[in-house]
């Protein structure tokens, strides 16, 4: 398995960035996500609650089912880039898929379980603890945010 500099990091949320963007430009919340294996980018996807009509169609819960249909059982060597820290529903999905490290961008005080409200991933509970990485490019993935509601309050 490849270490990732900081540098990787920020490459990998700027993909995760533009994927957030296209979410905006869909009318979807701008979040968006990038999963990595050994340096690679192996799915990018971003938030469609709107086009799929599911509230559950979170950028890291589509990744996470498209990955687990088609390849692996667990995801140990697998880095997940998100640009909002994870929900309680994705982040559970990354405990039981058995991800490797989490690299998130904007904290989500309201609704954010790796940090905020609270930290799933490190609750003794459960028996696999991801690697966390947290705010990567956190004003980048925050304005992004932002933007998009002061937007939409107008």
């Amino acid at each position: 398995m490849n270490v990732l500099s900081p540098i990787d990091h920020q490459y990998f949320m700027n993909l995760a960035i533009c994927e957030a963007k296209q979410a905006a430009l869909e009318n979807e919340i701008p979040v968006g996500a990038v999963l990595v294996k050994d340096g690679e980018i192996i799915l990018r996807e971003h938030n469609r609650t709107k086009q799929y009509a599911n509230p559950l169609a979170h950028a890291e819960k589509l990744i996470i089912d498209r990955i687990m249909a088609s390849e692996p059982v667990f995801l140990y060597d697998y880095s997940l880039y998100v640009t909002l820290e994870p929900c309680l529903m994705c982040a559970g999905m990354l405990i039981w898929s058995r991800l490797g490290t989490l690299i998130w961008g904007a904290a989500d005080p309201k609704s954010g379980v790796v940090g905020s409200v609270y930290n799933v991933l490190n609750d003794k509970s459960f028996n696999h603890h991801p690697k966390v990485i947290g705010k990567v490019l956190e004003l980048e993935c925050s304005q992004l945010l932002s933007s998009f509601f002061k937007e939409k309050r107008q």
